[in-house]
């Protein structure tokens, strides 16, 4: 037993106690709460590894289930068992209602909210006339910019030759002649 926490000797503090908290464990088997002064430690082998997992047992039932190999998620009282198959859980878990996300419609640079429902609610045929329309205008702008540069453009006095290549030179091999060795 260890001294009293706050060092007035009136009382003595039971191990299993931290704090104000009781020390409980969770059954390897059940899953279940062990509080201290109950259940058993299966220690799987005495050697000089202390890396090997203790394993606390509520009671020599779990115990005995634990070691004849029995999965606890098939075992119907377990803790494993029940939240695998959602039991008991329904009071706890309620289903967070989810927002209906608002559209917002907004205004973009250059163009006002009335300007773009105007244009949503154009039919089509008039969208894609309005649009066809605007291409010729652009080509036109294009053909008259590149007429007036071709005008404006000084012409040379006189054509330029085209340029002469130089006659390439053969050059003749020799033929390889046969050395004696």
């Amino acid at each position: 037993q260890l001294a009293c926490p706050l060092d007035l000797g009136c009382h003595s503090v039971s191990p299993g106690f931290v704090g104000n908290t009781m020390r409980t464990e969770i059954c390897s088997f059940s899953g279940l709460k062990v509080y201290p002064g109950h259940g058993t430690r299966y220690v799987p082998c005495v050697s000089v590894q202390s890396t090997r997992p203790i394993f606390p047992f509520l009671s020599r039932k779990t115990e005995s289930l634990f070691h004849q190999r029995l999965n606890p998620r098939k075992v119907r009282w377990t803790a494993l068992y029940r939240r695998l198959h959602k039991k008991g859980s329904v009071e706890e878990v309620t289903k967070k209602k989810t927002r209906k996300v608002q559209k917002v419609q907004r205004a973009i640079v250059g163009a006002s909210l009335e300007v773009i429902r105007a244009k949503r609610n154009q039919k089509p045929e008039a969208r894609a006339a309005a649009r066809d329309a605007a291409l010729r205008e652009i080509k036109e702008r294009n053909k008259k910019k590149a007429a007036e540069k071709k005008a404006a453009a000084p012409r040379p006095l006189l054509p330029l030759a085209p340029k002469q290549q130089a006659p390439k030179q053969v050059v003749k091999k020799s033929k390889p002649t046969a050395t004696s060795r």
